[in-house]
C-alpha cells in the first residue's frame, strides 16, 4: 500500500483558518507571523493539511524512496503554543535560536508561547537563513 502523505496543499483559506483560532493572543501572533513569513518567502500562505500555514514548497527524496511536498517555511498555531518550522540545519542556526527569546525546540520544529517573548527581528533573520539554506538543499524549479 503506497503511503500518502496528509501534509499536502489545500484550497482552505488561511485568513478563515486564522479567524477561527479560539484564543485571541494566538489569533494575532498567527497574523503577524502570516505576514512575517510571506514577506519573508515572497509566497503567499497556503494552508498544508488541516492545520500548517506553508509558504513556498519543496520535493524531497529519501535514500528508503519516500518522497513528497513540503512547504519552505511554515508554522501551525496550535492550541498549547505555536509551532514554527524553520529549523534546517542551517550554519549558525544554534546561535540564532540562543538569541531568539523564550523557545523550545526539537528535531524539525520550535515552539513558543507568545511572540512577545521572542525578539521579531532575530525571528525574521531565522527566516531568511532557513529560507537560504533550504534553496541550496533543494533548488526551486
Amino acid at each position: 500500500m503506497a503511503y500518502e502523505a496528509k501534509t499536502k496543499p489545500t484550497d482552505v483559506s488561511v485568513a478563515d483558518f486564522i479567524a477561527a483560532v479560539e484564543n485571541p493572543q494566538r489569533r494575532a501572533d498567527a497574523e503577524t507571523l502570516c505576514a512575517l513569513l510571506e514577506e519573508v518567502s515572497g509566497e503567499p500562505p497556503v494552508m498544508w493539511g488541516p492545520s500548517i500555514i506553508g509558504f513556498g514548497r519543496y520535493h524531497y527524496r529519501y535514500a528508503s524512496g519516500h518522497e513528497g511536498d513540503a512547504p519552505r517555511l511554515g508554522f501551525s498555531p496550535r492550541k498549547a503554543q505555536t509551532v514554527l518550522y524553520l529549523m534546517s540545519g542551517y550554519r549558525g542556526q544554534e546561535a540564532t535560536i540562543a538569541r531568539l527569546g523564550k523557545v523550545k525546540t526539537s528535531v524539525s520544529c520550535m515552539y513558543i508561547n507568545r511572540l512577545d517573548q521572542i525578539d521579531l527581528g532575530v525571528l525574521r533573520e531565522m527566516a531568511v537563513a532557513c529560507l537560504a539554506h533550504m534553496r541550496e538543499l533543494y533548488p526551486e524549479d
